[in-house]
């Protein structure tokens, strides 16, 4: 078995490198590579997080409660002061769109940067249209 690290490069340099449907797949058979998600938004290349955004749409139609474990990990990079960062955090928070949350749209819905709070003010419209 491979090392996380190991493994993890593996996966990102496959999303670097487009293999997207592959990395899906993997993901499908395996919830527990959900883990990596966080560190794949705070990848540098612009490939490896569009992917991962790629990612997380697809399988949160599929399995949204499997992200539960992992809200809080990508809420805290909301706290970055990676305005990129932040904002693909913002963007995975929504895509999830989770009861919990919540807590990271109310909560950063008046943030300082106004494509946050547009973000954080839609998904609570959203989620609150569901309900």
């Amino acid at each position: 078995m491979q090392d996380d690290a190991e493994f993890f490069k593996m996966v990102s340099d496959y999303m670097s490198n487009g293999m997207l449907e592959n990395i899906i797949s993997m993901f499908r058979q395996d919830a527990s590579y959900y883990r990596m998600i966080p560190d794949l938004i705070a990848d540098e290349r612009v490939r490896v997080r569009l992917g991962t955004t790629a990612l997380v749409e697809d399988l949160a139609r599929e399995k949204p409660d499997s992200f539960k474990e992992i809200v809080p990990e990508i809420g805290r990079l909301l706290e970055s002061e990676n305005l990129t960062l932040r904002g693909d955090a913002a963007n995975l928070l929504a895509i999830i769109s989770l009861p919990e949350c919540r807590p990271y749209f109310e909560r950063y819905k008046n943030d300082e940067n106004a494509d946050i709070r547009s973000i954080m003010l839609e998904a609570i419209t959203e989620m609150d249209g569901r309900n």
